[in-house]
């Protein structure tokens, strides 16, 4: 796992994940916390995690609700379900619903943490994002627009498309995508958004091809077919 990999973790228990996320950020990563079903869910949508710690006993929604509701808006983000219950038709009622994998509390940081790294190899290993005709495979950083290979893709004007095919027709203000794909950096203006997005539509959407960079006026942009 990478440093800066980020990672949700819903759980009610405020000291356990207090103790989880200082131990996640020990080790370099982006931890947010949520203490409930409802605010796991929003959050799960507006963070984008690379990797969901999702506890079956919420108030609110439980677990499984929240499990279920990404899974029906098409998330495949790799989720790993905690609970207290060891009992096999919970697991195998968690992992038919979409559950990747799943802990019994308590358990050892050293073997979520293994469980994490296995989920994100497999899952990193061949992701290829797909918009119409534009492929990007996430592991090679190679991306074709039909069979045309996009050659000289800077390295931020490649985070950029990632993250908006990672969001395909979301409309996606210039604010979001600045703190995104720009993060903390001091001193970039909003602006710097349009150039790059001026860079991308010259190599992604030459004049043969149908537009899928589109503009909303006033908001931002979107990734999509027209």
């Amino acid at each position: 796992m990478k440093p800066g990999t980020r990672i949700l973790i819903v759980e009610d228990d405020r000291s356990i994940a207090r103790l989880l996320q200082l131990e996640l950020e020990h080790r370099g990563f982006v931890v947010r916390c949520s203490y409930d079903g409802p605010s796991g869910l929003e959050a799960a949508l507006e963070f984008e995690p690379s990797v969901v710690v999702l506890d079956i006993m919420l108030p609110g929604m439980d677990g499984v609700g929240v499990l279920k509701e990404l899974r029906r808006q098409g998330r495949g983000v790799p989720i790993i379900m905690v609970t207290a219950r060891d009992t096999s038709a919970d697991k195998i009622h968690s992992l038919d619903v979409g559950a990747d994998d799943y802990l019994t509390k308590p358990f050892d940081t050293e073997e979520l943490m293994a469980r994490m790294r296995a989920l994100l190899r497999r899952v990193e290993g061949d992701e290829v994002l797909r918009v119409a005709d534009l492929h990007i495979n996430t592991a090679s950083r190679e991306v074709k627009r039909g069979s045309r290979k996009v050659k000289d893709l800077t390295t931020r004007e490649y985070e950029l498309l990632e993250f908006m095919a990672r969001n395909p027709r979301r409309v996606l203000s210039r604010d979001l995508l600045l703190s995104r794909v720009w993060g903390q950096e001091f001193g970039v203006q909003t602006n710097v958004v349009d150039v790059y997005v001026g860079y991308l539509r010259k190599k992604i959407d030459t004049s043969s091809d149908t537009r899928l960079i589109q503009t909303i006026r006033g908001v931002g942009y979107a990734l999509r077919e027209p």
